[in-house]
This record gives structure tokens, sequence and C-alpha cells, in this order.
């Protein structure tokens, strides 16, 4: 089979008009053959949320369909005819790294669905140097994350990675033209910051939330990046945050720029634990 033969289904978690969508599908056109299947609306956030009903509408490119990213994959490599080689997600309007953080989303809640459907996936997103997450998407150019995405599935492909790796996990700067890529880890540091607001302080932009006469309304927010504060943009002090994150994690390459390439699998790796054995045994002894 030759680069140009391989049959690509293409979704995303931002919608199927999505800016990010299209300049990955106009890349990886030039190898093979691109079925879209996406979802009808916006689903950043859902992780691999399923459901049991969906419905589906034509498209230009493919379909789109009014459920969860996972749905979509879900779908296509069991409701469609084709025997697709690869699934690749994205590109997404901002970086999806850190451990706490793959579960999530569903962009790499996408390329999870494959993988465990026994298609293997590649999650792209795109990140900016400074301003971090890419909204409006109209005002950035994913060109250079489409384009680094195609040149990575191409030479993966090529190389059988994807015998050993279930998802590439990508996070691409698309303010750099030419920056340094990096195979990493996702890092594990996450925390919440818990407020007691009044009702009357929600964010007009959240979804409205009813609050009882007898209740408090109690936001959780997540701070992605606990050193930081005001993560949606931390990379404005790179030098007061750098030292946290090792080298060789998904985190320090977005602080130095980078593409982070991190190579995953889809079950859970088992732990082992001489403790835990010891506490079945007494178990079974009784």
């Amino acid at each position: 089979m030759t680069a140009t033969d391989r049959d690509i289904l293409l979704t995303n978690d931002d919608g199927i008009d999505g800016d990010g969508l299209a300049a990955l599908r106009e890349e990886l056109t030039e190898l093979g053959t691109v079925t879209v299947v996406a979802p009808a609306d916006n689903q950043s956030g859902v992780g691999r949320k399923r459901s049991r009903y969906t419905t589906r509408r034509e498209h230009e490119w493919g379909y789109a369909i009014g459920g969860t990213p996972a749905d979509c994959v879900a779908y296509a490599l069991r409701g469609l005819d084709t025997d697709f080689d690869l699934v690749v997600s994205g590109c997404n309007y901002g970086p999806n790294m850190g451990a706490y953080v793959l579960g999530r989303s569903g962009t790499v809640g996408a390329a999870m669905e494959a993988a465990f459907l026994g298609t293997p996936a590649v999650a792209v997103s795109a990140y900016h140097d400074v301003e971090f997450f890419t909204r409006p998407p109209e005002e950035y150019d994913f060109s250079t994350p489409a384009r680094i995405a195609r040149e990575l599935v191409a030479d993966c492909l090529a190389a059988n990675v994807f015998d050993q790796v279930d998802v590439l996990n990508v996070n691409v700067p698309c303010d750099a033209s030419d920056p340094r890529v990096r195979v990493t880890h996702a890092h594990g540091d996450f925390d919440v910051r818990v407020e007691h607001r009044d009702p009357a302080e929600a964010d007009p932009d959240d979804p409205p939330i009813a609050v009882g006469d007898d209740e408090e309304l109690v936001t959780l927010w997540d701070k992605f990046w606990p050193h930081v504060e005001g993560y949606e943009n931390p990379l404005t002090d790179v030098d007061a945050v750098r030292e946290n994150y090792p080298v060789g994690s998904d985190r320090r390459a977005a602080i130095d720029g980078e593409v982070s390439v991190s190579p995953l699998s889809a079950p859970r790796e088992p732990a082992h634990h001489e403790t835990l054995d010891a506490i079945v045994e007494r178990f079974n002894a009784q």
C-alpha cells in the first residue's frame, strides 16, 4: 500500500465546520481518501462520552453526527463500509496536554475510542506560544499544525509505528514555522480551586444553573497548570514556571514552543503492588 492509498477518518470536537478540521483535511488528502465524520456542533470537553441514540446528516465531506466525537468514531468504524487505516482527530482550538486533560478532551476521546475499536489514531491540537488557546479560531492560522500532523502521519504509517502505539497525542504551536519536535509523556500535575459564590456572581457566559433558596453556588475551577494563576494564558512569564516541568513532559514542550508527540496505549496499564497481593491471599485463606 502506498502513502496515497490510505483511508483516513477525520473527526474533531469543535464541530464539522471548524477551521482546524478544514486545514487538517486539506493536508491529509495528500495521503489518501479522507472521510469526515464529525459532530454537528461544538462538543469540547466531553471526553469519551457516548450516546445511545444520535442523528446523521450528509455533509459534502462525509457526515455530521448529532453527538459526541466518540459517537462519530463509533458510527464511522462500525456503520460505514470503509476499512479505515487511521483516525485523525483535530485540529483542536488549544492544547490537550497533561494526564488529567487527556481524560476530559473530546479530541483525545475520539482517538481513544478508535483505538479501543482496533484502529490507530492521532489526536492533533493547536496552541499559541503566548496566547495559548487559539480562540476565536478565525484569528489563527492552522496550516502549520495541519502540515506537521500530515508529515507525522505519513512517516509513522510508513514506519509501522502504530503496530506498537495505539494513539499519538500531538500538540503543535501554530505561530512557529519550523518548531522542534519532541517525544513526550503526559505530565501528571493538576489541581482544583473551590469557591463559594453568590448566585448573582455567576459568569454570564456559563450555562445557567438553578440555585434553590436553601442552596449556595459552588464553583470548581480546574487548575491545569497548578503553578500558574490564570492557566488560560500561562506562557507570558515562562521563566517563572519552566523548571517546574521536566524536559520530556508535554507541558515543558509547550512552554518551550515545541511540538509535543506523546505515544499512548488505549488500555489502562495494570499496576502491581505486593501488599495488595498479600491482602487478597489473606481473604482467600479465611
